[in-house]
């Protein structure tokens, strides 16, 4: 398939210059860090935008000092160098793109802002000792895994002391806020040029351990139908299989809240999250791309090249016709 550009005289969209990475947010206590990067070709070459929002590993030294085992927990949270695949990917298709440079542990982006665990944040009253915050947490954070993060299965507590409620208003404004306002700006800009559009929320899970069947390498969430029309899903699971690679559909991930937050399926915003399992592109250690890195971007490339086509074609708009018509 020629991967050349809608508009007749651009060049091919495999490797052609990136426009600037341009930075919003700040990450509080990393003074001059931006909390997230992004880029958007202008025209946008394909109707996708590729985020990697728990790919960030910029930790300030308070953050570093108040977790009680930060080289390990930081691993574990992270979607290791799933900011690096996105880019990569990114470059090879001419997908728009945003990533997460806050870490996980300091604010989740998949996270709504509400969904809080009470418990672990102090109150302080003037100058008077720290009072209970709100009595009730969110679906998520019961489980460990809110705003920010508290808990993690084989670590246990992650934090030695209590964060204040102006940390977390200070996060949410500088980090959660903009990251989800620049996310859906790129979407409604795509939306606007090819009249659809689609989100790949990048993820990386560890290795799955199922009873009596193969580990997928690969899980394809979009809310059990909720967030993205069946022929891409479709089209998402024909070429992992095209390619032998095993994927899972929902299960054991099916999307968090920027599936919910940014889909609309029926207004022709599109969203899929894919997590990939890490031992497919890092080293033993989990912790340094390894030998599968490459491979992992050229199969990512030709899955965002597929998945483009079948979103330009529902958006039906003059991008969209001069897409296919360069494709045939």
């Amino acid at each position: 398939m020629d991967h050349t550009k809608p508009d007749g005289d651009s060049p091919d969209a495999i490797g052609v210059p990136r426009p600037p990475l341009r930075s919003g947010g700040a990450i509080p206590g990393l003074a001059g860090a931006p909390a997230f990067l992004m880029s958007a070709p202008e025209p946008s070459s394909i109707p996708v935008l590729i985020a990697a929002p728990h790919g960030g590993r910029l930790y300030p030294a308070a953050l570093v000092e108040r977790m009680r085992n930060p080289a390990y927990a930081a691993l574990r949270l992270e979607d290791r160098y799933v900011d690096r695949l996105a880019h990569a990917v990114a470059a090879n298709t001419g997908a728009a793109l945003l990533m997460a440079q806050a870490p996980r542990a300091m604010i989740d982006l998949n996270r709504a802002a509400d969904d809080v665990d009470w418990d672990m944040i102090a109150h302080r009253s003037g100058e008077g000792a720290p009072t209970p915050g709100p009595s009730a947490s969110g679906r998520r954070a019961r489980s460990g895994l809110g705003l920010i993060p508290r808990r993690l299965p084989g670590i246990g507590e992650l934090w030695k002391r209590r964060h204040d409620r102006a940390e977390l208003d200070a996060r949410i404004t500088h980090v959660h806020e903009p990251y989800h306002n620049a996310l859906a700006g790129l979407l409604a800009e795509l939306h606007e040029r090819w009249g659809a559009a689609l989100l790949i929320d990048l993820h990386s899970m560890p290795p799955l351990a199922l009873r009596g069947a193969p580990a997928p390498e690969f899980v394809v969430g979009d809310r059990f139908g909720a967030t993205c029309t069946g022929v891409v899903t479709a089209a998402a699971f024909a070429w992992f299989a095209e390619n032998r690679r095993p994927a899972a559909h929902n299960r054991p991930y099916a999307g968090g809240y920027v599936l919910e937050c940014h889909a609309r399926p029926r207004s022709g915003l599109h969203a899929l999250q894919l997590e990939i399992d890490r031992s497919s592109y890092l080293d033993a250690r989990l912790a340094e791309p390894g030998a599968g890195f490459a491979g992992m971007v050229e199969l990512l490339s030709g899955l965002v090249q597929r998945l483009a086509g079948e979103v330009a074609a529902l958006g039906g708009g003059a991008a969209g016709q001069r897409w296919a018509e360069a494709a045939e």
